[in-house]
């Protein structure tokens, strides 16, 4: 399985046709493109534990989307709704990290992990 994960920040100035464009478009996405198979939004804890390996910024939301292989994550960057909730992140966010992993249940790490031994 791959995860899609973006942490990001809206601008402080954001206006709500701006930030109602932009839930729009995250919705529409998770809805209409074949490929992924879970879209989860969040927002970061204000009280909870904060772990410091340097110096990150604090960004406030997340978004995690899981497709079966990096087919369905090519397939979801190119599609259509993606292109436009990409334009709509561009025009609304201050600051953006998006990493790409390709993740296993801990059970079959472990067992995958101890096989190549």
């Amino acid at each position: 399985m791959l995860l899609h994960v973006v942490l990001f920040e809206p601008k402080g100035d954001l206006s709500d046709a701006d930030r109602a464009a932009l839930v729009a478009s995250i919705e529409r996405a998770a809805r209409t493109i074949p490929s992924v198979r879970r879209f989860e939004v969040g927002r970061r804890l204000s009280d909870g534990p904060v772990y410091r390996v340097g110096a990150p910024p604090a960004l406030s939301y997340m978004a995690s989307v899981a497709f079966d292989d990096r087919a369905g994550l090519d397939a979801y960057l190119a599609h259509d709704a993606h292109v436009e909730l990409g334009r709509l992140f561009n025009q609304t966010l201050a600051a953006a990290f998006v990493y790409d992993f390709d993740v296993a249940d801990v059970s079959a790490a472990v067992e995958s992990a101890c096989e190549e031994r």
